[in-house]
């Protein structure tokens, strides 16, 4: 796909969740549409214009949705290789397939990351309970190469506890990885177009509470001379992997300065904030760049917060719908669950913008 994809083109996108729902409502605004691919329940069906409900190992279906579409993108990294394979032979898939499989292996992004001379935790690969015995120093976090995400998949340790018995709680391929002493974790999101240009918005500060992130707020209140340091590193990280899409990068602020904790190949919790303080948000930024247009302008004009609802949260709807400068997002999952991200809302915080 070389030239930009006209009005009327269609957009496939792997995965239904809400980052799926709001993909397709950003692609309805440039006159796209949008074939959603899920094998579950699909809160983006509600939205897109077509949808696909079959297992990523359903050959019929992955051909019929690939040669359906004239670009596949994805929300979320765990696509299997074997759909990827199929896709990949009838559509093109953006971002690439690289970009997948250094995200989608802790051990892998760690190796890479580190290739780039970025700094990221002390870590050591993990197979076995000798492993763990050998390397397990002092406060570390035990992590699934594959599959985590919001806290699953993780096992905090200290240097005291048992090796073999934290090994049978995980009992798959693992990386170790020690605490690392900071005082903020940022994220930055980032594009990158077809033709190479590079965009990327004002760092976020993330709160998370039980490895669930539960507020961003832009502008971060960090020192001035890691904006553009933390703009810098993200831009390395897409153009080192010929990235197309937008990618958040997530940072820890260190007294020895920036280590990289994760990247995430695709639009992020951490940028819903550009829906309220951006003119072109991280989603539309996103099916820019797979459609080969221009990216767009990513300045903030507003200071925001944005918070996620997460299961009772939702009880709290009435008097959200009554905030003053409050912008809610509602995702349109059927049940309210422990854990569950319902939605989320954006505040503007008046006469702070940028």
């Amino acid at each position: 796909m070389n030239e930009p994809l006209k009005p009327g083109a269609w957009i496939g996108i792997l995965g239904g969740g809400q980052l799926g729902r709001m993909l397709s409502v950003a692609a309805s605004r440039l006159g796209y549409r949008c074939h959603v691919y899920e094998p579950g329940a699909a809160p983006a069906g509600d939205v897109a214009a077509r949808l696909t409900t079959a297992a990523y190992d359903d050959e019929a279906a992955i051909r019929a949705f690939a040669g359906s579409v004239d670009v596949v993108t994805y929300e979320f990294e765990n696509v299997p290789t074997s759909a990827l394979d199929l896709i990949e032979s009838l559509a093109p898939i953006r971002p690439g397939r690289r970009a997948l499989a250094v995200s989608q292996d802790r051990l892998t992004e760690k190796d890479f990351l580190s290739s780039l001379g970025l700094a990221v935790a002390p870590y050591a690969a993990i197979d076995s309970a000798a492993d763990l015995a050998a390397a397990l120093r002092g406060p570390s976090i035990l992590k699934t190469r594959r599959l985590g995400y919001d806290g699953k998949g993780q096992l905090r340790l200290a240097a005291g506890d048992d090796p073999a018995a934290a090994w049978a709680q995980v009992n798959a391929p693992a990386v170790l990885e020690g605490f690392v002493d900071f005082s903020a974790e940022i994220s930055v999101i980032v594009a990158r177009g077809a033709d190479g240009a590079v965009a990327a918005y004002d760092p976020g500060l993330n709160v998370h509470r039980d490895g669930i992130l539960r507020t961003t707020t832009v502008p971060a209140k960090v020192p001035g001379r890691l904006v553009p340091e933390a703009v810098l590193l993200a831009s390395r990280i897409v153009t080192a992997l010929d990235y197309v899409g937008v990618m958040g990068v997530e940072l820890f602020v260190t007294p020895q300065g920036l280590v990289v904790n994760e990247i995430a190949p695709r639009v992020h919790n951490s940028g819903h904030w550009t829906q309220g303080g951006c003119a072109v948000d991280q989603f539309e930024q996103h099916i820019r760049a797979v459609a080969g247009l221009p990216l767009g302008d990513g300045r903030r004009h507003a200071d925001v917060v944005m918070e996620n609802l997460i299961g009772d949260d939702m009880d709290r709807l009435p008097e959200l719908l009554q905030a003053p400068d409050t912008q809610i997002h509602l995702y349109g999952k059927a049940e309210v669950k422990p854990g569950r991200k319902m939605g989320h809302v954006n505040r503007i915080l008046r006469g702070q913008g940028a």
